[in-house]
């Protein structure tokens, strides 16, 4: 009561008394505003290994120390894990280089041997643990499980954690604008757009995963300056990201 009055409700329930609107946006592009890091996420079944690039990976609580990990049920990974009931997961940091997420991300282990040639050790569960770009890594057995359409969360009591050097980790955000990094279409994260050409240098596309050269920003991991037209690129130019050739690159516009 004020004034010996009533005080009036608002029935919308929103700040400054403004009615819901009839129909919310569902702009994706927001998601990109959730916070992820980059990580390769190994595991084992029997004597054979796997692993991907997985930016899904986060903590539950501290006591136990728990994290979970969301796995696309296509990925190989994702048998492994839920045969070996174990995964190990290795921050990446900002220097590491595009060739080598595409190695883990643009790949498939049904393909060959994606930890060969690539520094890792044996963790307490059997499984692997990359070294290579890693700052950090987590060990974990997994105690549960949740089916959620297209991936599962793994959820595993760590078993064993250490720091591998003091750089600063690689943000999903930091991978998609200034690596230019792409996402595959198994992963979490991934949005179908359509890309617009700029009237400029023409920028050309990679037919296998989708990165864009853009002549205006060049290919800093290939040591390509900006400026440089892509009919300028070397014939044996490749992809940084999935080791596409030149061949296999469409002009846009």
């Amino acid at each position: 009561m004020t004034n010996g009055k009533a005080d009036s409700t608002q029935s919308s329930g929103t700040a400054g008394g403004q009615a819901a609107p009839a129909t919310a946006p569902l702009n994706l592009e927001a998601l990109r505003d959730i916070t992820y890091g980059m990580y390769v996420v190994a595991s084992r079944k029997g004597n054979k290994f796997n692993a991907q690039i997985a930016n899904t990976v986060f903590q539950i609580t501290s006591q136990p120390p728990t994290i979970a990990v969301s796995i696309n049920k296509k990925n190989l990974t994702h048998e492994f894990i839920s045969d070996g009931k174990v995964f190990t997961a290795s921050s990446l940091c900002e220097e590491t280089p595009l060739p080598f997420i595409g190695r883990f991300g643009f790949k498939s282990g049904r393909d060959g041997n994606k930890l060969e040639g690539v520094n890792y050790k044996i963790g307490v569960t059997g499984a692997p643990i990359v070294i290579d770009n890693a700052t950090s890594y987590v060990e974990a057995r997994v105690i549960g499980q949740t089916d959620v359409g297209t991936h599962t969360v793994f959820v595993g009591e760590i078993v064993a954690a250490d720091v591998l050097m003091k750089k600063a980790c690689m943000t999903y955000g930091y991978y998609q604008t200034i690596k230019r990094g792409t996402t595959p279409q198994t992963a979490p994260t991934f949005i179908q757009k359509k890309v617009e050409a700029k009237p400029a240098l023409a920028r050309w596309r990679c037919l296998v995963c989708g990165w864009i050269y853009d002549p205006e920003k060049g290919d800093p991991d290939g040591d390509i300056k900006p400026g440089v037209a892509f009919e300028a690129l070397p014939e044996n130019y490749r992809c940084p990201i999935c080791g596409a050739p030149k061949s296999q690159f469409e002009k846009l516009g």
